[in-house]
């Protein structure tokens, strides 16, 4: 698919011969460093630390001149798309940090959803390589996961009402806001977000 002067293929990140963990945790870092603060400001730092916990045969890459241009986890609301090490966490992290780390993101990250429908996949971790920003890795990845996934309903949990460019994208392709959960006064002002949104696809 063309778009932008890239041409991307889109695949199970568990099927390419390319070093995918270490790219996707690169793009990871570089989407989730403001809310990863605590544990290291060095996206470097993150990007290790977290290498470890992606579940690849749950992700999707967009991958244009070998290098991995996008990433997003499909699941079926039961399966993880993510696991954690306390052992490499703190490797990265050191001690202290690496163990509050696996506490905090253990309940964000490895909590299964509860009641989950079904027939619907939850779509997570969507990032794009700073490179590759802006050229339709993300809109393509999701589209595939569309054609290629047997759900009828998509949904994608928590996203930050500020995050412009994701609710542009995820609008454009069809989501609909379904539910917003106010963040506690003292974290918005510390990140400047008012309200986590859920959204969701039908398709038709």
């Amino acid at each position: 698919m063309q778009s932008g002067g890239y041409k991307f293929i889109v695949v199970k990140a568990d099927k390419i011969d390319l070093d995918v963990r270490t790219q996707i945790s690169e793009i990871f870092a570089e989407g989730f460093t403001q809310w990863l603060g605590y544990f290291s400001k060095d996206k470097n730092i993150i990007a290790k630390a977290f290498a470890h916990m992606f579940v690849l045969d749950q992700f999707y890459v967009a991958i244009a001149n070998d290098k991995v241009a996008g990433m997003t986890a499909c699941t079926d609301g039961k399966t993880l798309s993510v696991r954690l090490n306390k052992k490499e966490l703190r490797k990265h992290l050191g001690f202290f940090k690496g163990s509050m780390a696996r506490i905090f993101l253990k309940k964000e990250f490895e909590s299964p959803f509860e009641n989950f429908p079904p027939n619907t996949g939850s779509i997570e971790f969507v990032g794009t390589a700073p490179d590759f920003r802006g050229q339709g890795a993300a809109s393509q990845i999701i589209q595939h996961i569309f054609e290629n996934t047997p759900y009828n309903d998509y949904v994608i949990e928590e996203v930050a009402d500020t995050n412009t460019p994701a609710m542009k994208l995820y609008k454009k392709l069809g989501f609909e806001e379904y539910k917003r959960k106010p963040i506690p006064e003292k974290m918005a002002k510390k990140n400047g977000i008012n309200n986590l949104l859920s959204l969701k696809y039908v398709k038709k």
